[in-house]
């Protein structure tokens, strides 16, 4: 087996060998799918030394980025390109030039602007040369013109989503479309794109150009490209060459994004292209096991939202490792041990840099990051940066408010003669007083909150139902880019399963996975509805309650069986101190009873919030009362 797979397959599987031993750099037998091939002479040599140069998990290693750069440069326009994120100096410039190397000689380079317009981007009518020739003559735009090569984008944090648009079109149909200017055009656009990062922590390029980029890669030290070949010529042959994928490899690929929490369809297509392109690197007509692992470790690692579950009941089975030579070179039968997927996921597991396993163990997000921002600094002063232009007010630019200059020469300009006594031809004199700040609104970030009632008497009736309709709704609180959170109550009190989070994955299997049983402790799942609806607002954001319940309470405030009376007057009580917060309006209860109560009405009603008995409202009834509810916060948002 070659050294280079000793990072892409045998750094992951070591993790999974007795003992831990790491591969020899001898040829080893061939194992399960193709996970162990002696190195074909002259092919693969500089995969083998680029990929053992970087150890395990060092996302953006000097070696790593030289890998990409070559991966990138021998199927641009079938991995999508690279989103390289990094400030400019001489990593970024060497890593360009590398990869501006490894590109055919023909090959287009084009740099883009972030605030191109679509005339130079898409192309249109070419002036000059129509009226010199009489006719309508077509030019060519950035994209067209990048055709079987790279496109370079400058800035792309701050590429405009219209932009972002016309990018992810021509990435995903190879062609551009030209309807302007009285021409209707197509013309071939088959490029990949580089994303320069140069962003702060909370800034991030385009989404959906993200989600179409095979590479996100940190570029933090020089790239080592001594060990990438001179010429990729006779991989690109071997690429178009190669045989069909095994379907243990996709569906390797295709269960490492699931562990991963990886909801977009694109990545694990994006990862056995990348898995390709090593293999034609590596010299190997088809894909193999140490190809699916180092697409693992670039495409699938770096978008991780979760980490996988561990494997207790594997490693509880696992036989002790036996000491000697034959236990440090490998058994013939030890590939049939760890199947594929296994080692494809141990692979992405060791790829995850320090700072994501550790968010991503404490399922939070970072300190620091947007959520934390907005809490310190306030709605206010967030909506200061973004939005929409609502008008202007005075103010100091220098606090970080955009300066309106037109508004600020209005102000200044009655003043000239006095502030300049008879002087002639200077220039305009302005004053602190002048300077004029732009107001901008934005919508108010929303939380959907769901409070799901798991008691004994819910989950008797129709539990599995209210689950459904909870994902209707959680779908379209996804849609509208909407933080969601789950509350359970069961037992004696209510839990926080799920913290606020955008992920629908998280929260689908988390509501998936709620169980049911016991008392309904009405007025203790309120209260901590009360709580994360406080710290929602204190952090800028606006709650949405969807409480789901059936309404038989039973259990006290403090957590007693004190009678149904006593459960119910607690459970009004606290809705009314809901109320009282301002919540009137934000919360929504959906009865799950068969037969509704008066008294889950008479809660809605403290609540002041409309009552949706789940047995006549369908799917679109709830959906359509979430969006609404959803609308009216939207209304009121944030200006400074």
């Amino acid at each position: 087996m070659p050294r280079g797979r000793g990072r892409g397959d045998g750094g992951a599987s070591a993790a999974r060998r007795p003992g831990g031993a790491a591969p020899p750099a001898a040829p080893q037998p061939a194992g399960r799918g193709g996970l162990d091939h002696p190195r074909r002479a002259g092919d693969g040599r500089g995969l083998g030394r680029v990929t053992a140069a970087a150890p395990p998990g060092a996302a953006g290693a000097p070696a790593e980025a030289a890998l990409v750069a070559a991966l990138l440069a021998l199927d641009p326009a079938g991995l999508g390109g690279v989103a390289l994120r990094g400030p400019p100096g001489p990593a970024r410039d060497r890593w360009l030039a590398l990869l501006r190397r490894l590109l055919p000689g023909d090959a287009p380079w084009r740099r883009m602007p972030p605030g191109v317009g679509d005339g130079r981007l898409l192309g249109g009518l070419d002036l000059p040369g129509t009226l010199r020739a009489g006719r309508k003559v077509a030019e060519r735009g950035l994209l067209a013109e990048a055709d079987g090569g790279v496109l370079l984008l400058s800035m792309a944090e701050r590429l405009p989503a219209a932009a972002a648009l016309r990018l992810a079109a021509a990435l995903d149909t190879g062609a551009v479309r030209v309807e302007r200017d009285g021409l209707a055009l197509c013309h071939p656009a088959r490029l990949g794109l580089v994303a320069l990062d140069e962003g702060l922590e909370e800034e991030r390029p385009p989404a959906a150009l993200l989600d179409r980029l095979a590479f996100h890669l940190l570029l933090d030290d020089v790239p080592h490209d001594e060990a990438v070949p001179a010429s990729l010529r006779a991989a690109r042959a071997r690429l178009r060459r190669l045989l069909p994928p095994s379907p243990a490899i996709i569906e390797a690929l295709c269960a490492t994004a699931a562990a991963l929490g990886i909801a977009s369809l694109r990545t694990p297509l994006l990862a056995l292209r990348a898995a390709q392109a090593a293999a034609a690197l590596a010299g190997r007509r088809a894909v193999a096991g140490a190809d699916a692992a180092l697409a693992a470790r670039l495409v699938l690692a770096p978008r991780a939202t979760r980490l996988p579950a561990p494997e207790e009941a594997d490693a509880a089975e696992a036989p002790p490792p036996e000491a000697g030579p034959e236990a440090a070179a490998g058994a013939p039968g030890e590939a049939e041990a760890h199947p594929l997927p296994d080692i494809v996921l141990a692979a992405a597991r060791a790829a995850l840099p320090p700072e994501l396993l550790a968010r991503l163990a404490a399922a939070a997000p970072v300190a620091g990051a947007t959520a934390g921002g907005e809490g310190r600094k306030g709605p206010a002063r967030q909506a200061a940066r973004r939005g929409r232009p609502v008008g202007t007010r005075a103010g100091d630019p220098r606090a970080g408010f955009r300066l309106s200059l037109v508004e600020t020469l209005r102000a200044a300009a009655p003043w000239q003669r006095l502030r300049h006594a008879g002087g002639a031809g200077q220039r305009i004199a302005v004053r602190r007083e002048d300077f004029r700040i732009l107001r901008l609104r934005r919508p108010a970030e929303t939380t959907a909150v769901f409070v799901v009632d798991a008691s004994g008497s819910a989950a008797l009736h129709r539990l599995a139902e209210a689950k459904g309709a909870a994902e209707l709704l959680l779908a379209a609180c996804y849609a509208r880019r909407d933080r969601v959170a789950l509350i359970s109550f069961r037992g004696t009190g209510a839990e926080l399963l799920l913290p606020p989070t955008r992920s629908l994955v998280r929260a689908r299997r988390c509501l998936a996975a709620l169980p049911g049983g016991g008392g309904t402790p009405l007025a203790a799942a309120l209260e901590a509805a009360r709580a994360l609806a406080t710290t929602e607002r204190r952090q800028g954001r606006t709650p949405l309650l969807v409480l789901m319940t059936d309404g038989r309470a039973n259990i006290s405030r403090e957590g007693r069986a004190a009678g149904r009376a006593q459960a119910e007057a607690d459970a009004l009580a606290s809705g009314r101190a809901l109320r009282r917060e301002g919540c009137a309006g934000a919360v929504l209860v959906v009865d799950m009873a068969p037969r509704p109560l008066p008294f889950a009405r008479e809660l809605a009603e403290a609540l002041g919030a409309p009552h949706l008995p789940l047995p006549a409202a369908g799917p679109a009834a709830l959906s359509a009362a979430v969006q609404q509810a959803a609308a009216r916060l939207a209304g009121h948002g944030a200006t400074a």
